[in-house]
């Protein structure tokens, strides 16, 4: 027998064992096996097959190292088919994760055991493509047609309890998988339990096919795996035999498999894991941390304090007066609250997060025993600077000394304290809770011990964390200020506000960059705005319709008006009919005669502006990768994950074309469309991004 699955003979059951750590992938060897298994199983005399995991967990899923791989025999969906065929009765107990494969195993066995702690799920559409091995036919013979569109649609997780209502599985049992899944094989035998083949049950029932497809594209942002899943799903019920269904099913999988999309989600996949490995922190060990300290109780603060606190790490927090700390203490339980609705969080730890996991405080020698700190005060150099004075004074020699500082620059901020070797970056999104983005900033000082903890820190606050220079903004603010800026120069020049919103959300942006200026706050940027305006080249254009809205005291969903008007409990806004005349103005006053874009012509300018300045970015090493922009505007900005990333998309795209966009555009403004020396080069090598993420 293989290496990876062991067969054993109790009784009359043939024993299948899968011995493949950590998590039982279902690669080539272990699909041998369980084939192997069956056929031994029957020349055996066997009456049964049970098959069960050993360790964690049942089959986990796929072995992602035959991911781009050429196929091998046996292929998963011909196994699953025969494993079904057997005249042999076959159990599936399964405890851990039954996923996307292995729970396709799992369905093509007769029936099914499993531990309570059990979580099952067919998450392949999150890959760019759909379950391919029968799973699209199987589960809504067992679970119902709109179960099974929800279940495989969203890729969601779900657990025994619900999989055992639904009609997935047959029997939820307390023990270990081999003793719960021989009990029941027994029990099966003894009753004379017929073999039930999924693939026999009748077809589900028809539901309307082409609304659930039109729902789950919108839903998707245009993703096509998902609304592609609803035709496979389609042909479980309306396919003229099940043999038919799988067939339509495999079409369906392969023509995914051939898409830029799947290509831009397996590149997202494989980034998430690589994008916190620095060959340079190999044999660093970070510092410990186990108090943290936060400075600043507003949104933001609140925010870093409660993913702490949500980690199990507990908080000192430092606010100015005794009435704003009362108002943190508040953000903080109110974000609590929200976690404990959810259900991520029980009443007893709200309690203990709330009371001694907390405190707040006005005095910094409440930070003596810090061991991290992380500044989250207003944008200001100066105020930034009296901080790290302060915590220069009162920390313990070795605490990390953070700050959350979105564009300035950290050597400076640095320079204000005597241990320049303990200062970084530590820029959170908002909200911090929430947002799975932390960039981690390396100023010219920062000891290899320190970046280790600011990423071991990432890790234990399951963020995705990114290592950044020092620039103007970083990686991300950096480039959404060109793209930004790309927008407002298509509105001085004719487009709407209104086309670029949509067209961006078309391209499956959750929101389109004026209506993301207004929930973030206008003021915000336009503070920035004048801070870098005596430093502006006087060759830049300087569009000035959105200084107008902020001028007239318009800052977006705080004030209930900018680019939209927003009411009170309606959701969204409405376009301002007043920002056409700003525009209208500003067009005048600068000379512009406005013209028509299409848009397509909007979608390109908006992203060869995000292209050319990540070019800049990584050939300037404030990213070290070009997966490492991607990762950044995936999980801060709202990319969509099904391109990959905006270097990823450029490389489905073609570089040669979007570099001659790049140089046409900067035939009207060689300012703003220089084009970067890292994408003309890699043109003129004949390379990809993607080479240099694989170090060439």
């Amino acid at each position: 027998m293989s290496e990876t699955i062991a067969y054993e003979r109790v009784g009359d059951v043939a024993v299948l064992k899968a011995q493949n750590p950590p998590v039982n992938a279902l690669g080539a060897e272990v699909r041998k096996g369980l084939l192997a298994g069956i056929e031994r199983a029957e020349q055996d005399g066997a009456k049964a097959v049970l098959i069960y995991g050993e360790g964690r967990t049942y089959f986990a899923g796929a072995d992602i190292r035959e991911f781009g791989k050429p196929p091998q025999e046996p292929q998963l969906p011909g196994l699953c088919s025969r494993i079904e065929a057997s005249p042999l009765i076959v159990v599936s107990a399964m405890h851990g994760t039954a996923l996307g494969g292995g729970l396709e195993v799992a369905l093509s066995s007769h029936y099914r055991i499993a531990v309570p702690s059990a979580r099952m799920g067919l998450p392949e559409v999150n890959l760019g493509i759909l379950p391919g091995a029968g799973g699209t036919q199987r589960l809504p013979r067992l679970a119902g047609t709109e179960a099974a569109l929800e279940m495989i649609t969203s890729g969601r997780h779900f657990g025994a309890a619900e999989a055992l209502e639904k009609g997935i599985i047959d029997k939820i049992e307390e023990g270990d998988p081999r003793g719960i899944g021989l009990a029941y094989v027994q029990e099966l035998l003894e009753q004379g339990a017929p073999r039930r083949a999924v693939g026999e049950m009748p077809a589900p029932e028809a539901v309307d096919f082409d609304a659930a497809y039109a729902a789950t594209l919108k839903k998707g942002r245009g993703q096509l795996s998902p609304a592609t899943a609803v035709r496979a799903v389609q042909a479980a019920a309306e396919a003229e035999s099940f043999e038919a269904g799988l067939k339509r099913e495999r079409a369906l999988f392969m023509e995914l498999m051939g898409s830029d999309q799947r290509q831009g989600l397996i590149h997202a996949f494989f980034s998430e894991r690589a994008v916190s490995k620095l060959p340079e922190l190999e044999s660093v060990a970070p510092r410990e941390v186990a108090l943290m300290g936060v400075i600043g109780g507003g949104t933001m603060g609140a925010g870093i304090a409660t993913a702490a606190l949500l980690a199990d790490l507990p908080v000192v927090l430092i606010e100015m007066t005794d009435d704003a700390t009362a108002a943190a203490r508040g953000r903080i339980e109110g974000n609590l609250k929200g976690a404990l609705r959810r259900g991520k969080i029980t009443e007893a730890q709200y309690d203990r997060l709330t009371g001694e996991a907390l405190t707040v405080a006005t005095d910094y020698a409440a930070l003596a025993q810090a061991d991290l700190v992380v500044e989250a005060v207003f944008e200001d150099m100066g105020v930034k600077r009296e901080v790290f004075g302060k915590l220069d004074a009162q920390c313990k020699p070795g605490a990390v000394l953070a700050t959350n500082t979105s564009y300035l620059d950290v050597d400076e901020i640095a320079a204000s304290t005597f241990r320049p070797q303990d200062v970084i970056g530590l820029h959170f999104f908002s909200p911090a809770h929430v947002m799975k983005l932390l960039e981690v900033v390396v100023a010219k000082d920062t000891a290899p011990e320190v970046l280790a903890t600011g990423f071991a820190l990432g890790k234990r606050l399951k963020k995705v964390a990114v290592r950044s220079g020092i620039c103007d903004g970083f990686i991300g603010n950096r480039i959404m200020n060109a793209y930004r800026k790309a927008a407002e120069y298509l509105v001085l020049d004719g487009a709407s506000p209104y086309q670029v919103d949509a067209v961006v959300t078309g391209f499956g942006f959750p929101m389109g960059p004026f209506a993301m200026g207004d929930l973030a706050g206008l003021d915000i940027n336009w503070a920035a705005r004048k801070r870098r305006a005596p430093s502006r080249d006087p060759r830049e254009r300087v569009p000035r319709f959105y200084e107008m809205l902020c001028e007239g005291g318009d800052f977006g969903q705080k004030t209930g008006k900018g680019f939209y008007i927003y009411k009170e409990g309606t959701r969204g806004g409405v376009p301002n009919p007043e920002v056409a005349g700003l525009i209208a103005r500003d067009q005048e006053e600068q000379g512009i005669t406005p013209r028509d874009f299409p848009d397509a012509e909007v979608l390109q300018r908006y992203m060869c502006a995000m292209i050319n300045e990540a070019a800049k970015v990584v050939g300037e090493g404030i990213a070290r990768r070009p997966l490492d922009v991607d990762m950044v505007m995936l999980f801060g900005y709202g990319f969509p994950r099904f391109w990959g990333g905006p270097l990823k998309w450029a490389d489905l795209q073609g570089l040669d074309g979007i570099l001659a966009d790049i140089r046409a555009y900067a035939a009207e403004d060689d300012f703003f469309w220089q084009p970067a020396p890292l994408l003309e080069q890699l043109v003129a090598d004949g390379k990809t991004f993607d080479d240099l993420n694989k170090g060439g």
